[in-house]
């Protein structure tokens, strides 16, 4: 899984049937501290995430493991939203507003 955050929403009016329906964002890949990686990626969104959060992101053919990506033209899915990561004992990201 990658770390990314949300920063804007993709509208596509015309596609094709198997993906209609679906809530396309706009993430910037990031490191476990929040930092951006500068990469961007179009992920379908299964958790209701939203603008400026912290998300877990899977790729390729496990994007297609959901029930609603199953054998779908689909390889970039939203899973997660991030509360805290922890690393070697240290809190390096918390979300913030909880």
């Amino acid at each position: 899984m990658i770390f990314g955050k949300v920063v804007g929403t993709v509208v596509a009016t015309r596609k094709n049937d198997g993906v209609s329906g679906l809530k396309y964002l706009l993430v910037r890949t990031c490191d476990s501290r929040g930092q951006d990686k500068g990469d961007y990626l179009v992920a379908v969104d299964l958790v209701g995430s939203g603008s400026g959060e912290m998300v877990l992101v899977s790729q390729g053919s496990s994007a297609r493991q959901t029930e609603f990506t199953k054998q779908k033209a689909v390889d970039c899915v939203i899973v997660g939203i991030v509360d805290l990561v922890e690393e070697m004992g240290e809190i390096v990201f918390k979300k913030s507003g909880r």
